[in-house]
């Protein structure tokens, strides 16, 4: 095998992963954005960037599939690629959850919040930066901050069921937010999907790095 030019058609697929990361990093952070300032018009913008997320997770798995075929790769070369493929389609679903926030953010244009939420804010600012986090121990193949983006699920997990807890008070007490109130329940749940979403990165990078397999490991 000529390993340099196995290296360089790695090095390709490294380069389409970042820029993949990179294009998702910016939906989430548009979408994040999007629904602090309730901005319709930036919702829609990042929804427009869906097609683009979709065409680039589809020629990333073909570039995989590509190597696979060609090189027939072992050991660290077949880790290489297939963590390639696992995080080519958490970036994609990742990019799916942005599009979902900024539709809630245009169900939600036109009315009233039901109050404001302290935990939200909190949950938005934790699920970017484990997904700036996660994204980075990857570029660096960094398992030490890959291993600290996993310790941060739990958290993410209360948050959510804190916002859901209150929003399902504020229902109950009164009957007609219900229509306010469920955008921004869905929404919560967007975020802690991105996060677990994250999560998985991370955990593919430290399989990348170690060759540990910590997925579904407390």
């Amino acid at each position: 095998m000529n390993e340099r030019i196995i290296d360089k058609a790695l090095n390709d697929l490294k380069i389409e992963i970042l820029r993949m990361g990179s294009i998702v990093e910016k939906v989430i952070g548009q979408s994040m954005q999007a629904l602090k300032d309730r901005n319709p018009d930036l919702a829609r913008t990042t929804i427009d960037f869906d097609p683009t997320i979709n065409a680039l997770e589809i020629r990333i798995y073909e570039q995989c599939i590509q190597l696979l075929a060609r090189y027939q790769p072992e050991a660290g070369d077949l880790r290489f690629i297939t963590m390639a493929m696992l995080i080519n389609n958490d970036l994609e679903r990742m990019g799916d959850l942005a599009v979902n926030i900024c539709e809630r953010v245009l169900e939600l244009a036109d009315k009233p919040l039901v109050k404001p939420l302290i935990d939200l804010p909190a949950l938005t600012e934790l699920t970017r930066w484990m997904v700036t986090s996660s994204l980075h121990a990857y570029t660096q193949q960094d398992p030490v901050l890959a291993r600290s983006v996993r310790t941060r699920d739990d958290e993410v997990d209360r948050l959510r069921d804190a916002i859901q807890n209150e929003l399902v008070r504020i229902m109950q007490a009164k009957p007609d937010t219900i229509d306010h109130a469920i955008p921004l329940l869905l929404v919560a749940r967007h975020l802690e999907r991105i996060c677990d979403h994250a999560t998985n990165i991370a955990e593919d990078v430290v399989y990348l790095v170690e060759a540990s397999m910590v997925r579904h490991q407390p």
